[in-house]
C-alpha cells in the first residue's frame, strides 16, 4: 500500500511543522487505509474515493444547516485528500470513453443505460465519479 506509506509520511511531517489540523485529518486517512486493508480490501483508491465523498457530503449538510465553518473544515479535507486520487478525467476523455461505450454495446436510448455504464465504469476506475459518467452518459443517448 503506497498511498498509506505516503499519507503516514504526510501526516508525521505535518506533526513536526506544527500543523495539528492536517496531521489530524491525515491520521483519520491513515486509520481509514489501515481498517480497508486489514479488511482485505486492496483498492487505496475507493477507500481514498470513499472518503472523499462523505466528506463532500457533510460539508453540504453543513452548509445548509448553517454551519459555515466545519464546511470550511470538511472541504479543507477534501483538499488533503485529492492529491493522492488518480488524476480525474477530462470532459472529452470521458465523453469519448462514453461514445465506444455505446457502439460497443449498441445502445439506442436511455433504456440501455445500464448496459453502457457497465463497460464505461471499469475503463474509468477511480478517474471519473459515477454521478459525473452517468450525467453524459444520459447526455449521449437519445430519450
Amino acid at each position: 500500500m503506497a498511498v498509506l506509506q505516503q499519507v503516514q509520511d504526510d501526516a508525521v511531517a505535518a506533526l513536526k511543522a506544527g500543523d495539528r489540523d492536517r496531521a489530524g485529518a491525515l491520521r483519520l486517512i491513515v486509520s481509514e487505509l489501515q481498517k480497508a486493508e486489514k479488511e482485505g480490501a486492496a483498492d487505496e483508491v475507493a477507500v481514498l474515493q470513499r472518503e472523499r465523498k462523505r466528506r463532500v457530503e457533510a460539508a453540504e449538510a453543513y452548509e445548509q444547516a448553517g454551519r459555515t465553518d466545519l464546511a470550511a473544515t470538511e472541504r479543507r479535507e477534501v483538499e488533503l485528500i485529492d492529491p493522492y486520487l488518480p488524476a480525474q478525467l477530462e470532459d472529452a476523455e470521458l465523453g469519448t470513453l462514453v461514445e465506444q461505450a455505446v457502439s460497443e454495446t449498441g445502445a439506442s436510448s436511455v433504456k440501455d443505460m445500464g448496459q453502457v455504464m457497465s463497460a464505461v465504469m471499469p475503463r474509468v476506475a477511480g478517474r471519473a465519479d459515477g454521478k459525473r459518467v452517468s450525467a453524459v452518459v444520459r447526455e449521449r443517448l437519445p430519450q
